[in-house]
């Protein structure tokens, strides 16, 4: 699995930052993946701590976890959208 360097992706994300309104960021910080997805996540992340992923498996456990990166990236920014709007006189 790759560090990911939070400002990097940060950075690359800034254009599409700049594009949330409050209501698109309130409902990026309330995201959840759906139950089948976590549980796939959770059951990955047991065989990965075990040390008992196929190749197969490494392969769509690594995309969950570029994947949740992106979206927390994200949601670090909606929050920062939603922060600024409720601190701005109306």
């Amino acid at each position: 699995m790759a560090i990911v360097d939070v400002s990097y992706f940060d950075r690359l994300l800034e254009p599409v930052a700049q594009c949330f309104t409050p209501e698109l960021a309130q409902r990026l910080v309330s995201l959840r993946p759906n139950p089948a997805i976590q549980s796939r996540i959770a059951e990955l992340a047991a065989k990965a701590n075990e040390g008992q992923l196929t190749d197969e498996e490494r392969a769509d456990y690594e995309d969950y976890v570029d994947a949740v990166d992106v979206i927390a990236v994200l949601q670090a920014r909606a929050r920062s959208t939603l922060e600024r709007a409720s601190s701005s006189p109306a």
